[in-house]
C-alpha cells in the first residue's frame, strides 16, 4: 500500500526560533511512516519588525531535514514570487495532507493561499496549534483583531486540529470554537537532538548550578526567579541565557541591582546549538517560572537532558512533565514558592531521568487524526522508534 503523501509548513530556518526546530523534527519523524515533503517560512516580516533582528539570517543551528524529505525554502511575507513557487513545490509534492504548523499570525495571509489552493486539488488540512496566538500579537490590538477575523476562513477550511495538551484543546474551543473539528493531543516530542550528557554528582563543597533559558519576555517570569534566587545561599549559582524580547528589560535590570548580582551569569544573546548543550550539561537543575504557556522547548530541551526541572503549573506544561520524575511543580508569579521549590529539587540532583516524551506518540497520533478525516494511513509499524530517532529501529523506545 502506497504511503501517504503529507507536507508539512512551517519556520524556516532564517527567523530561528523553537517552531523552526520543531518543525524539523515533526517532518523527520512523520518521515518514518508517510512520504513527507517540507514549505517554510522563510521571511516572516520586515527584519527590523522582528525582536531577534541582529541575528535573522545567521548559521546557528545543526539540525537538518532528511535526505529524502523535499525541502522548499521558502515564503517571504510580501508573497510574490515566493508564494507562487510554494504552491508550484506544492503541486508537484501531490500531498494528500497539508500540515500547517500555527505559532503567528504573520503566515496567515501565506497559509490562506495555500490551503485554498491545497483545497482545489482535494487535499486534506490539518492545523497544529502551538498556542492561540503569538503572546506579544495579542497584546496589539489590531494584529489581534486582524487573527480573529482572518483566521475563521483558515478554521472554516480546516479538517483536522492538533494541539500537544487537552488545556490547548480547551482554549482553542473557547476561541475559535473548534469544538466540531476532529481533534488529537499529540504531546511534544523530545528536543533531543541537543547531546545530552549524564549529570555526574556534585562536588563536595561545590556550587549549585541553576538554568534559565530561552527567550526573555512578559509571560516567562524571570523577574519572580531573581526575586527568588536573592534569598537562596550563598553556594547556589544562577545562568540566564536568553534572548530579550519585547523591550521586556525587567529581568536585566533585576540582575544588575540583585544582592546577588555576583552569582548571576547573564549570557543576553541567542545561542547556537553548540553552546546549549555546554549550558545544559554544566546545569544541576533548570527552573522556568512561566506565568502562562501553552508549551516549552527548553522544558523539552531540560527533559532531553534527564536534569531536574522546577517549572511553574500554567498551561499545558503540567501536562507535559506530569510523567517526568524530575519535575517539581510551583504556582505562577509566586517567588517564596519558587525558592522552597528550588530547595526541595535538590534532591533530584546528581542522576539522570528518563524522558517520557516521544516522537513515535507523535506520529501515531498524527496516524489517528488521519485515519478520522478520511485518509489511509499505513498498518502501524512493528518496530520501536527512539525518541531521537527519525527512522525505525530494532531498538526498544525506553522514552
Amino acid at each position: 500500500m502506497p504511503r501517504p503523501r503529507v507536507l508539512v509548513v512551517g519556520s524556516g530556518w532564517r527567523f530561528l526560533s523553537g517552531i523552526s526546530y520543531y518543525t524539523c523534527r515533526l517532518a523527520n519523524a512523520l518521515d518514518s511512516r508517510f512520504d513527507v515533503g517540507a514549505l517554510l517560512m522563510r521571511q516572516l516580516l520586515p527584519s527590523r519588525l522582528y525582536p531577534g533582528r541582529e541575528r535573522v539570517g545567521k548559521q546557528l543551528c545543526d539540525l537538518r531535514y532528511a535526505d529524502r524529505i523535499p525541502v522548499f525554502d521558502g515564503i517571504d511575507w510580501w508573497g510574490l514570487p515566493s508564494l507562487a513557487r510554494a504552491v508550484q513545490f506544492m503541486r508537484k509534492f501531490r500531498p494528500e495532507v497539508l500540515v500547517l504548523q500555527w505559532w503567528t499570525g504573520t503566515v496567515l495571509h501565506s497559509y490562506l493561499t495555500l490551503v485554498l489552493a491545497a483545497r482545489l486539488t482535494g487535499v486534506k488540512v490539518i492545523v497544529e496549534f502551538h498556542e492561540v496566538q503569538d503572546t506579544g500579537e495579542a497584546q496589539h490590538r489590531l494584529a489581534a483583531a486582524y487573527v480573529r477575523k482572518f483566521i475563521q476562513p483558515l478554521l472554516r477550511r480546516t479538517d483536522g486540529v492538533v494541539v500537544h495538551s487537552r488545556f490547548d484543546q480547551e482554549s482553542l474551543r473557547q476561541t475559535y470554537g473548534l469544538r466540531d473539528v476532529p481533534s488529537v493531543v499529540a504531546k511534544h516530542g523530545p528536543f533531543d537532538h541537543h547531546e545530552a550528557t549524564v549529570p555526574g554528582p556534585r562536588a563536595p563543597g561545590g556550587p549549585r548550578r541553576i538554568l534559565f533559558f530561552g527567550t526573555i519576555r512578559p509571560y516567562k517570569g524571570l523577574e519572580d526567579l531573581i526575586e527568588a534566587f536573592a534569598t537562596l545561599p550563598g553556594d547556589y549559582r544562577l545562568t540566564v541565557v536568553g534572548e530579550t524580547w519585547e523591550g521586556w528589560t525587567l529581568p536585566a535590570d533585576l540582575i544588575a541591582t540583585s544582592p546577588a548580582a555576583a552569582r548571576i551569569e547573564f549570557v543576553n544573546r541567542y545561542v547556537a546549538d553548540a553552546e546549549v548543550d555546554a549550558y545544559f550539561a554544566d546545569a544541576d537543575l533548570v527552573v522556568l517560572p512561566y506565568r502562562r504557556s501553552s508549551a516549552s522547548g527548553p522544558l523539552h530541551i531540560a527533559m532531553s537532558h534527564g536534569l531536574p526541572v522546577v517549572v511553574t503549573a500554567v498551561g499545558g506544561l503540567v501536562e507535559a512533565a506530569e510523567d517526568y520524575s524530575g519535575a517539581v511543580f510551583v504556582p505562577a508569579g509566586d517567588p517564596a514558592a519558587l525558592a522552597t521549590a528550588i530547595h526541595d529539587a535538590d534532591r533530584l540532583v546528581g542522576r539522570r531521568h528518563p524522558d517520557p516524551s516521544s516522537w513515535e506518540k507523535t506520529v501515531a497520533a498524527y496516524a489517528e487524526l488521519l485515519s478520522r478525516i478520511g485518509v489511509t494511513p499505513p498498518q502501524p509499524a512493528v518496530t520501536s522508534m527512539s525518541s531521537n530517532q527519525t527512522v525505525p529501529l530494532f531498538s526498544p523506545d525506553l522514552r
